[in-house]
C-alpha cells in the first residue's frame, strides 16, 4: 500500500522506529529511574516521589511479590485512582515479570467479578475505599492475596493520617469491608525488603498488560499487550513529540486515570521516558478541585477527552491560570468537536491537538504534528512504524476521501483478546489489520478524519447520519454546554435523531435548537427529538455512554 501520509510527517519525525534496545518495559523504566534518579516523579495530594524512591519501592514491592512464589506471567489485578500507590504497584507487578490487570474502582460487584475470574488474577491491590465491593466477590475468584491501601497511606504520616480520617470519618468514603489475610501495602514493602528482589528476564513477547475494553457491546474482553507493544507504542509517541519536549522542566497533568489505556501510556510511560513530573489527580470529575491544583504547579503538557476540556473552558476560574509553560495538549478517546477546540485555544494560546487510538492498539495509532497551530478536524497522521487502511465491509480498501472502517497495522497492535480465539479473528483481517470498527476517511495528504463507531450510525430513510457530526453541529450553538446524539425508531424513516442537552442557557427551547440545527444540517440530519438534561452518562474517564442513552429510550 502506499503510505501518503508520510509526505506530510514533520521533518524531524523519521516513518519507522526501533525497539531493539529495549527489551521490555521494565528496560525502559530502569533506564529513566537512573538518569532522572532526583528528580520528581509522580505529584498526589501534594506529596511528591522522585525516581529514585520510585525506582526502590517497586524494587520492594516486587519482592514482596516474588517472596509469595509469584511465576512470570501471574495476573496482578490493581484498583485504585491517581495515588502514589499505583506506579508503585504497577512497576513493582512488572519488575516481578507479572501481567498487570488494570480495574476501574467504580466497578460493581458483577463487572469486577467478570474481569477477576477472566483474567485469573491471583493478587490485587486495591484501595479501601471499594474493599467491600472486592468483599462481595472474591470467593469467586482465584484471588490469593490482598492489599489494602488507604488513600493517604503514602502521603507520610501525619497528612496521611489527616486524609485517612476525611475519607473515613467527614466524608463517609469507606463502607465497611472484611477480607481475612489482606496487608497494607506499607506491610507488603517491609517483607519486600527483606526478601529481596531478583531481576527477571523479559522479552517483547512476555504479557505485560491484560487491558479490559469498555464493554459497551457484548462482554468485557482483555486485549493482551506485550511488552513489545506497548514499549513501542511509547517509542512511536515520544518520537511523536520529541521536538516539543523541554527536558528536564516537563511537567504533565493526569487527570484521566492511569487505569485507564491513554493516560497510562500518553501520561505515565511517554512522559516517564522524558523525565517528566506527573501530576496526578485523584477525582477529575471535581473540576473545581483540577483546576486549584493545576494552579500550583508549572504545567507544560495535559491530556484529556472532549467533555474534559469543554468542562475546563466552562469554569470561570480556568481561564485565570498562568498557561505560559503550556506548550501542548493532547485530545483523544472521543472526537473533539470543533468549538471546544476553538474555546480552549482562545484560553490557552494552545492549540488542542487530536489523536485517535484505542485499547488495542495500546493505543497510540494516529495524531497531529506537534507543530500545528489549528484544529483541522482530522484525528493525525499514522505514526511512526503504523499503517492505517480505509476499508469497504468485504475488506477491500477504498480510495482516499471515501469513507470506511478505519483498520490498523503496526507493533503497537495488540497479539489478541485473552482467551477469545474466535472474538481475536474476528477483529483481524487476513493481512494482520486490526479492525478497529470506526468509520473515517484519508483525505490526500494522509491525515485521518474519524467520522463516527460504526455501531453508533443512525439510519434515516437510507441515509447514514453520524451522530459525531449532529452533535458538533448543535455544539455550535451559544448556549450548549453538553449534547450527546443517537438513533431512536421511527415509523416513517425506520429511525430519526434524538439529542440529549445540557443547557447553559436554561431559557433555550426545544423549538429554537431545532431551528438553529436546521441552519447547520441537512434536513434528515436535523433531530427530530429533543430532551434536556441536568447531565449526560459518562464512562470512567468521561466519555458519553450513548449506549445508556440508548437503553433509556
Amino acid at each position: 500500500m502506499e503510505k501518503v501520509w508520510l509526505k506530510s510527517y514533520p521533518p524531524d519525525v523519521p516513518a519507522e522506529i526501533s525497539i531493539a534496545d529495549l527489551p521490555s518495559l521494565v528496560a525502559l523504566f530502569e533506564r529513566s529511574c537512573a538518569a532522572y534518579a532526583g528528580k520528581t516523579a509522580f505529584i498526589s495530594m501534594g506529596k511528591a516521589i522522585t525516581y529514585r524512591q520510585l525506582d526502590e519501592e517497586s524494587r520492594a514491592f516486587a519482592g514482596w511479590l516474588q517472596s509469595l512464589g509469584v511465576e512470570k506471567g501471574e495476573r496482578v489485578a490493581l484498583m485504585m485512582p491517581n495515588l502514589l500507590q499505583y506506579p508503585v504497584a504497577l512497576f513493582g507487578a512488572l519488575r516481578a515479570g507479572c501481567a498487570v490487570v488494570n480495574c476501574n474502582p467504580l466497578y460493581t460487584p458483577r463487572e469486577l467479578e467478570h474481569q477477576l475470574k477472566d483474567s485469573g488474577a491471583t493478587i490485587i491491590v486495591i484501595v479501601e475505599n471499594f474493599a467491600h465491593t472486592l468483599e462481595q466477590v472474591i470467593s469467586h475468584t482465584a484471588i490469593r492475596h490482598v492489599v489494602v491501601t488507604p488513600m493517604g497511606e503514602m502521603l507520610g504520616a501525619a497528612k496521611g493520617m489527616l486524609v485517612n480520617f476525611v475519607v473515613r470519618y467527614v466524608k463517609k468514603l469507606v463502607p465497611a469491608w472484611r477480607l481475612p489475610g489482606a496487608i497494607g501495602l506499607q506491610t507488603a514493602l517491609a517483607a519486600g525488603r527483606q526478601y529481596g528482589f531478583k531481576p527477571v528476564p523479559l522479552g517483547h513477547d512476555d504479557l505485560a498488560f491484560l487491558q479490559y475494553t469498555g464493554g459497551t457491546t457484548g462482554v468485557s474482553k482483555g486485549a493482551m499487550l506485550t511488552h513489545g507493544n506497548i514499549t513501542a507504542n511509547v517509542v512511536q509517541a515520544h518520537t511523536w513529540i520529541a521536538s516539543a519536549i523541554r527536558s528536564p522542566h516537563e511537567m504533565i497533568l493526569t487527570a484521566l486515570p492511569l487505569y485507564h489505556i491513554f493516560a497510562l501510556t500518553a501520561n505515565c510511560l511517554v512522559f516517564m521516558m522524558a523525565g517528566a513530573s506527573n501530576l496526578l489527580i485523584v477525582n477529575p470529575r471535581d473540576i473545581a478541585g483540577l483546576i486549584k491544583e493545576w494552579g500550583k504547579y508549572p504545567v507544560t503538557a495535559a491530556t484529556g477527552v472532549n467533555t474534559l476540556f469543554n468542562a475546563l473552558v466552562n469554569h470561570p476560574d480556568f481561564a485565570k491560570l498562568d498557561f505560559s509553560p503550556l506548550h501542548t495538549t493532547l485530545a483523544g478517546g472521543m472526537a473533539v468537536q470543533a468549538p471546544v477546540a476553538e474555546r480552549w485555544r482562545q484560553v490557552t494560546g494552545v492549540p488542542l491537538l487530536q489523536a485517535y487510538g484505542l485499547t488495542e492498539t495500546s493505543p497510540a495509532a494516529t495524531i497531529n504534528p506537534i507543530g500545528m497551530k489549528t484544529f483541522n478536524g482530522a484525528i493525525g497522521l499514522p505514526i511512526c512504524s503504523t499503517e492505517v487502511s480505509i476499508r469497504d465491509d468485504v475488506g477491500h480498501a477504498v480510495p482516499l476521501t471515501q469513507v470506511g472502517e478505519i483498520c490498523i497495522r503496526g507493533p503497537q497492535v495488540m497479539t489478541g483478546y485473552w482467551q477469545r480465539p474466535e472474538e481475536t479473528a474476528d477483529v483481524f483481517h487476513a493481512d494482520g489489520f486490526l479492525r478497529t470498527g470506526d468509520m473515517g476517511y484519508m483525505d490526500a495528504e494522509g491525515y485521518v478524519f474519524l467520522v463516527d463507531r460504526k455501531k453508533d450510525m443512525i439510519l434515516v430513510s437510507g441515509f447514514n447520519v453520524y451522530p459525531n457530526e449532529v452533535e458538533e453541529a448543535v455544539a455550535t450553538h451559544p448556549g450548549i454546554i453538553d449534547v450527546a446524539a443517537i438513533g431512536v425508531a421511527d415509523e416513517h424513516s425506520g429511525e430519526a435523531v434524538k439529542i440529549f442537552v445540557v443547557r447553559k442557557d436554561p431559557a433555550l427551547t426545544e423549538k429554537a435548537l431545532i431551528k438553529h440545527c436546521r441552519t447547520v444540517l441537512t434536513g434528515y440530519k436535523v433531530p427530530k427529538h429533543v430532551e434536556f438534561r441536568d447531565d449526560l452518562p459518562r464512562t470512567n474517564v468521561g466519555k458519553i455512554l450513548r449506549r445508556a442513552l440508548k437503553e433509556g429510550n
